[in-house]
């Protein structure tokens, strides 16, 4: 991505202030995204979000308190960009990619107006391998060299829009803005480029090729991967009120997910929280490794105190990065939290700007760029040589109002992802983590069956279906039973009710605390199920023999069953298969009673 580097400064004056959004007149040379510096003497950074009748209507990045009219502005005439290269694994940026742990040690605990820092280290040497000679071509999205960072392998790609013929390609240790290879392009000239590249964020990083995603994102919790499950490469909303534990939901997905990135953006959170985030990210071990989770997580720390326009700019800045890394072919898990938030900093810049307000006071354009956000997920195969396929897959928190799953938010939300997860505040008091509720949830993500069927079990899309059915039977039944009481009831509803509570108590919850029980592989998640269905198919048979529905109920193995995610760790599935033979032993002596 090229910019324009004209030594020729273009200047303009502020004509007006509205608290982040101001007004400037006299640059002979603008354009609708144009980066800004705002007054010599406060250095604040702004971008330029609309021209009316050359006047250019710019929205600061930071607190406007002191500016003064006739200030001068200086257009860089280059759009807001991510600093992409390595060095970024373990950063906690704000919005606007300003580096919060260099800004602490240079002033506090708060950011200072105006303080620039280069968002990646400047000085740090990194080990640079090339892996093309002088004289190959290459072209867009092609690999040339190598970095090892941490416990990834940085891959160092030709810019997208670039190709030619290798000149000169260095090798050892380098700094990012180190000359690291030259290319004579088609035009004859030649190119120098560095580690560090820079790409803008509102504009979608290119690729070859967008596929249907048909693997499933593997999470470790098994009212997702088996009721509402999501594709790598796939869209989810996640939807709750206060307390609902959005938040855990995501620090488990950040976890234990089947991603080999974490970008993690902490859009308008209570500071606090923030606070408690970050202490505790850098404790957590990943577990697939035993190294620090940190060492492939990336985070956006943009806290309600922080000025809105970068609220909004955090969630593209983010995405901005996880293109980068899905370049490489890597599998990007990418949380924001929450979404909500960031449509209310859109819905505050936008009565600034005196824009005619829709629903809620958000702007018209709020499902546009909702889109622009979630439509830039998907499983892709990236620009280059061979096959290198790549994802992205976006989870985004909503926080509605009182839980209000109608308002403007949530509902436009719903038309861009195919995913639902819907939390329930009845369930979180209740203690039932995940607090997911199993009706107002949905997955449209069915095509999943080949893969699980392939590679871990068959039986996926009919366990599936069956819980499904089960547990939505049971909440139909549950307002009769009250009113007549359960015993009154037909015994194969009687059984509907019964299993709907096992599965929910010894499937549908999940207790972080237990180490059995925190992480579900998809192999435990099908076998318990198997046997759930299994035991409701065989009391099923049984009932219409005449079988009561209480000695169901005393059988052992379903206690044990109910037991099971507590006590049978995911690497020791075999032990299901005692509970497996007890229930057909049980099975066979209650049928052999009841025929004589």
């Amino acid at each position: 991505m090229s910019y324009n580097t004209s030594n020729l400064p273009v200047l303009g004056k502020v004509i007006e202030i509205n608290g982040s959004v101001i007004k400037v007149e006299g640059f002979r040379d603008q354009s609708v995204g144009d980066m800004v510096n705002i007054s010599p003497q406060l250095n604040l950074l702004g971008e330029i979000i609309k021209i009316v009748n050359k006047i250019a209507i710019i929205q600061c990045y930071e607190e406007t308190s002191g500016l003064e009219l006739n200030s001068t502005v200086e257009n860089y005439r280059y759009p807001l960009s991510m600093e992409l290269g390595p060095g970024m694994l373990t950063m906690i940026y704000d919005g606007i990619q300003r580096p919060l742990e260099q800004i602490a040690l240079i002033s506090g605990d708060f950011i200072a107006r105006g303080l620039r820092v280069p968002a990646l280290d400047r000085k740090k040497l990194w080990e640079f391998t090339p892996v093309v000679s002088p004289g190959d071509f290459v072209s867009e999205g092609d690999i040339v060299g190598t970095v090892p960072e941490l416990s990834m392998i940085h891959k160092i790609m030709v810019l997208p829009g670039k190709s030619g013929k290798i000149v000169e390609i260095k090798s050892g240790k380098l700094r990012l803005e180190d000359f690291a290879y030259s290319l004579e392009l088609p035009d004859k000239s030649i190119e120098k480029f560095q580690l560090l590249t820079r790409w803008p964020i509102r504009t979608p990083r290119p690729y070859k090729k967008r596929f249907i995603p048909k693997k499933p994102l593997i999470t470790g919790a098994r009212v997702f991967d088996l009721l509402f499950p999501v594709a790598q490469g796939g869209v989810v909303a996640v939807p709750g009120g206060f307390g609902t534990g959005k938040t855990v939901v995501q620090h488990s997905l950040a976890k234990f997910a089947d991603a080999d990135l974490i970008v993690y953006i902490g859009c308008g959170e209570r500071g606090n929280e923030m606070a408690d985030l970050l202490n505790s990210f850098p404790n957590l071990e990943d577990p697939k490794n035993h190294r620090p989770l940190m060492d492939r997580t990336i985070m956006i720390a943009n806290t309600s105190n922080m000025p809105v326009s970068a609220r909004e700019a955090s969630i593209f800045a983010g995405i901005t990065m996880a293109e980068y890394w899905r370049d490489m072919g890597m599998n990007v898990l990418l949380l924001a939290d929450s979404t909500s938030r960031w449509a209310e900093a859109l819905r505050e810049l936008s009565g600034r700007l005196e824009e005619m307000p829709t629903e809620g006071g958000y702007p018209a354009y709020l499902a546009t760029r909702l889109s622009n956000f979630y439509e830039r997920a998907g499983f892709v195969q990236v620009l280059g040589k061979g096959e290198r396929l790549g994802s992205i897959t976006i989870v985004g928190s909503v926080s509605p109002p009182g839980g209000d799953f109608s308002e403007p938010v949530t509902t436009n939300t719903k038309r861009f992802v195919k995913a639902f997860w819907a939390l329930d505040a009845r369930l979180a008091y209740a203690r039932h983590y995940p607090a997911v509720n199993w009706t107002d949830s949905y997955s449209l993500y069915d095509n999943l069956e080949e893969y699980w069927e392939q590679n871990i079990e068959k039986g996926w899309q009919e366990a599936r279906g069956t819980v499904n059915k089960i547990l939505s039977q049971a909440d139909q039944l549950e307002s009769v039973a009250k009113l007549i009481g359960t015993e009154n009831l037909p015994p194969n509803q009687q059984l509907v009710l019964f299993m709907a509570s096992a599965i929910k108590d010894g499937y549908l919850i999940q207790n972080s605390f237990n180490d059995n029980d925190m992480y579900s592989s998809p192999q435990k998640t099908m076998r318990l199920a198997l046997l759930y269905l299994k035991f409701y198919n065989h009391s099923l048979k049984l009932i219409k023999k005449g079988v009561p529905i209480f000695r169901f109920r005393e059988m052992t193995s379903i206690n044990k069953l109910r037991r099971a995610r507590l006590d049978v760790h995911s690497n020791e599935v075999e032990k299901l298969t005692l509970i497996d033979e007890e229930m057909d032993r049980e099975f066979k002596e209650l049928e052999a009673n009841y025929r004589s």
